[in-house]
């Protein structure tokens, strides 16, 4: 695809970028066919190539509009258009730039502002979000129904294991995690724990910064991933830690993803291609200790349940990891069913069950028919935003699948 950017444009690290990713996409559309608003719509500017030709026209000078950028917020960021692209065309980052030069042209509505800004500062602060959410449990008898959904019960944390391995690793304290379910990472750390590694508990270091890159702040998701570089740094140069474990995959998503966003900041820019390297999801690492782990679990009873997975987008097609939580599971004695388009998103991806409320929740219907079809006793995910959409449908548990894991080792 040829592009002739506009001056403003022209000879900006951006500009080059755009112009790069914009001459793979050879018009194919078989980004198109596996596209999840696409397929609720049937509009070609709800798909990835419609908005390919939207975002291109922005970059070339036509003045965007409140029709650019509606078709511009329906977008998951999903990436499943990047796992069919035969091109290697980067459409989330490409999405990204145009998402950033339209809300520059063209400003939101004063009440959409609004719940935008309190969206970055809520979600993306862990103090603030443990306050309100510890509010909102107190008042959930007295909310709204679809409100009191959105409310989860307090969860029991667990205990963390005191470091005692020369192996070790970083964990993210994140933004949401730690209140509404801080037994995810412990649930990890315990695991890491009888494999012979050692999480060390987060310090100094908050949200990866992806809830402000999504919201038209990728300024404030820069300063975060500057922040959390500074906190982890001192480790990793030193190699006292092998890397960063990333139990949320949306987190490990932004984290490995650093090194780009950093990629013009010269004081940050090594230092973030680095911590990037060096990240891992919390499935990766227990998959490198597969031999290991399968015989810890062949000492205990196995499962015996019928289990539905769940596998997040920026698991699946943001960080390229498939097929390695599900053999994980399997080795501990979980069935898994059969889920039919296991490639199509659940609907949550991050604030847009927030901000697009209707198309999230017929993508959260599908997701569970397609789910709940075999009759599975629970449904396993690996990214909080996602199970906490799908329980929000659904009375079948839904749980982090490394719970499960070290559910088995303490049977």
């Amino acid at each position: 695809m040829q592009i002739q950017l506009a001056d403003f444009l022209r000879d900006t690290p951006e500009g080059r970028q755009a112009q790069d990713i914009l001459g793979k996409c050879v018009h194919c559309g078989f980004c198109t066919a596996t596209c999840p608003t696409y397929q609720l719509v049937n509009d070609e500017l709800d798909g990835p190539r419609g908005r390919i030709y939207l975002i291109k026209e922005v970059l070339e000078g036509r003045p965007a509009g409140a029709i650019t950028q509606r078709h511009l917020d329906r977008c998951l960021s999903c990436r499943s258009c990047e796992s069919t692209c035969p091109s290697g065309v980067q459409y989330g980052q490409l999405l990204e730039i145009g998402r950033n030069v339209v809300a520059a042209q063209v400003p939101r509505a004063r009440g959409q502002r609004t719940v935008r800004w309190l969206a970055r500062e809520l979600l993306s602060r862990t103090a603030v979000f443990g306050v309100a959410l510890r509010a909102a449990r107190l008042l959930r008898p007295l909310l709204p129904g679809k409100l009191r959904q959105r409310v989860p019960p307090a969860q029991a944390a667990g205990d963390w294991p005191v470091a005692r391995h020369p192996r070790r690793l970083l964990a993210l304290g994140g933004c949401v995690q730690p209140s509404i379910d801080p037994g995810i990472d412990r649930a990890a750390a315990r695991v890491l724990d009888a494999l012979g590694i050692s999480l060390l508990p987060p310090s100094r270091n908050g949200c990866c910064g992806a809830v402000r890159l999504h919201l038209d702040d990728p300024q404030g998701a820069q300063r975060q991933a500057r922040a959390n570089i500074d906190a982890w740094w001192p480790d990793i140069e030193s190699g006292r830690v092998e890397g960063v474990v990333l139990t949320a995959s949306a987190c490990g998503l932004q984290v490995k993803e650093y090194g780009h966003l950093l990629q013009h900041d010269p004081q940050y820019a090594a230092k973030a291609q680095r911590i990037s390297a060096q990240a891992r999801d919390i499935s990766e690492v227990l998959y490198a200790e597969a031999g290991a782990l399968s015989a810890l679990l062949q000492a205990r009873p196995p499962a015996g349940q019928a289990l539905a997975w769940h596998a997040p987008c920026t698991l699946q097609h943001g960080q390229g990891i498939r097929n390695t939580v599900e053999q994980l599971l399997q080795a501990a004695g979980y069935r898994l069913t059969p889920v039919a388009a296991g490639h199509l998103c659940c609907g949550s991806a991050g604030t847009y069950s927030i901000f697009q409320p209707q198309l999230s929740a017929a993508l959260r219907a599908d997701k569970l028919a397609a789910l709940q079809a075999d009759g599975p006793a629970l449904i396993a995910s690996g990214n909080l935003g996602c199970m906490l959409h799908l329980q929000a449908g659904t009375h079948l548990p839904v749980r982090h699948w490394i719970t499960l894991i070290d559910a088995r080792l303490a049977a």
